[in-house]
């Protein structure tokens, strides 16, 4: 009989290293010495499975179930035959079969699903169940996937299920991915009925169910070892949902005891820490469960997942650069929709730390004068140089963009210099001197409507700034002349902008252009309001109105 073992512990080995051929050829030899072992029947037939011999598979499960007829996995592995070769059938009344003698079996639940969807798509062509637009309301209103939705983990693999549904096969070994399917197609896993009374099986109305997948690839028998770590990762998973961290971390040490060789076990120990803010510890976690993952070739979507937690960690620990060089990591191992998101917001954080880093008022200071002094001497294109380095040092001045604007308008690029001077009252509406500059530079654009309204802004902080006053004189001249003085070609330009016509039609605004011919002091008053300073600001431009 050791024999026997030592022949399964090999031919499960093979089979995990996917070497087909060896696991068949171990477990032949095997039933060879022991052919009343419904384990190595049940193997075997796992691994013809996975060799797409299907008939072969059912046989040797068949021999399995009758060996060992009160044994759920032979059932189990005969449903799955029987499912490949597309007797959906004969593969529900095995799964059905197989739950009345256990009837909390999750692989036979899992397998009598899986089948019966594949025989509702057989008879008609069923849609995505996870794409729709009331998909995420589903979810979120039933108790069973609600706290699912909080988890970007769970978020990125239902936006894989949406995007390429044929995947899901290969899915449903997560139990969440399961629960989703009940929830989206109306089923209540969790409503028992009595095995020796279960009725035919009639699928509830629906918006969707999945296509036909491939059965995902049945699994040899578990090592002792492999059992008790999976079994402790389990009641680890148990204690992390439920926020009991030291507890999660003895099980999930106890799980990495029993199986050193998975990362997961690791994976699952550093979120832990994460959680604890132990970031160090869990950076030191993450770093063993890539080595550990590297050595025994496990799935490049795990090792992503630990590269992106130490890219978390470090975020946390305001290591950016850090940060982003193993999100670039995550990234070139897995592709998701998360890691590209994380990515970017730390690129932005670093951009911006770089350019805060950057600000000295000091130096901005000495760029000002360098600028001031060449501005006198005329080089007007080396003094914006210096104002640009001086803006760079200290972004919230005012006065650097007003500066650079006055250069702007020397060398007649009046675009840029307004876009200057928007800044510049933008970061200080009470500077006067900016809304000045903004107003000669809209003249300089014959733009003299849009100019009154700039020194109109600024007598408004100075009625006695005689800059503005002069500048707001001239521009009203200019706005009459365009129509040669003619006040009815004014009215009539005017009066051909739908906006200025909403404006007069509205009887709030006549009484209030009334009350400024009667009382001119009653425009600062108005002027508080926002939407009237802005109408009023309309017609200025327009002409139809002056202010004196």
């Amino acid at each position: 009989m050791e024999k026997v073992a030592a022949l399964k512990d090999k031919g499960n080995a093979a089979l995990s290293a996917n070497k087909i051929d060896e696991a068949i050829k171990y477990y032949s030899e095997a039933i060879e010495l022991d052919p009343k072992n419904a384990v190595l029947f049940s193997n075997r037939s796992a691994a013809y499975a996975k060799a797409s011999q299907y008939e072969l598979a059912l046989k040797d499960a068949e021999k399995a179930v009758d060996i060992k007829p009160d044994w759920s996995k032979a059932y189990s592995r005969k449903g799955a035959a029987l499912s490949y070769l597309g007797r959906y059938d004969d593969a529900i009344a095995t799964y059905e079969k197989g739950l009345q003698i256990d009837p909390s079996n999750a692989q036979l639940t899992e397998g009598l699903t899986e089948v019966r969807c594949q025989k509702a798509q057989k008879n008609r062509s069923i849609p995505n169940p996870f794409s729709g637009p009331d998909v995420l309301m589903k979810l979120r209103s039933d108790p069973r996937t609600k706290a699912y939705l909080d988890d970007p983990e769970y978020l990125a693999l239902l936006a894989q299920l949406q995007s390429n549904p044929q995947t899901l096969g290969s899915k449903l070994q997560d139990p969440r991915v399961l629960t989703t399917l009940s929830v989206l197609i109306g089923m209540d896993p969790g409503a028992d009925e009595p095995m020796d009374t279960e009725p035919i099986y009639t699928p509830r109305p629906k918006r969707a169910e999945p296509k036909p997948q491939p059965k995902k690839e049945p699994e040899p028998e578990l090592p002792e070892n492999k059992r008790l770590a999976m079994a402790a990762k389990e009641e680890g998973n148990s204690y992390y949902k439920k926020k009991d961290f030291e507890n999660a971390i003895v099980h999930y040490t106890k799980a990495i005891e029993h199986d050193p060789t998975d990362m997961t076990f690791y994976n699952n120990l550093a979120a832990v820490y994460f959680e604890q803010k132990e970031y160090d510890e869990c950076i030191k976690q993450c770093e063993k469960a890539i080595e550990i993952g590297r050595e025994n070739r496990a799935d490049f979507k795990l090792i992503a997942k630990s590269f992106m937690r130490i890219g978390n960690a470090c975020r946390k620990l305001k290591d950016y650069k850090t940060a982003k060089t193993y999100y670039e990591k995550s990234m070139s191992e897995h592709r998701t929709p998360e890691i590209k998101t994380l990515l970017s917001e730390v690129e932005r954080i670093i951009k911006d730390e770089e350019l805060k880093s950057y600000v000295n008022p000091e130096l901005a200071e000495k760029e000002k004068e360098q600028g001031n002094e060449l501005f006198k001497k005329g080089d007007y294109a080396t003094a914006v140089k210096h104002y640009t380095e001086a803006i760079k040092r200290n972004p919230d001045d005012p006065k650097l963009f007003s500066n650079r604007a006055a250069c702007y308008t020397k060398l007649a690029a009046f675009d840029l210099g307004l876009k200057d001077c928007d800044r510049c009252v933008e970061l200080d509406p009470k500077f006067i001197k900016g809304w000045i500059r903004k107003g000669h530079i809209l003249q300089g654009m014959q733009q003299s409507s849009k100019a009154i309204v700039a020194f109109q802004k600024a007598l408004e902080l100075d009625p006695n700034n005689s800059e503005a006053l002069q500048g707001y004189r001239a521009c009203t001249i200019e706005n009459a002349n365009l129509d040669g003085g003619d006040p009815e070609k004014i009215r009539q330009r005017a009066m051909g902008d739908p906006e200025v016509q909403q404006i007069l039609r509205d009887p709030a605004m006549r009484m209030i252009l009334e009350q400024m011919q009667n009382d001119p002091k009653a425009l600062q008053d108005h002027l508080k309001n926002p939407d009237i300073a802005a109408k009023i600001q309309k017609l200025l431009e327009s002409g139809l109105i002056a202010i004196r």
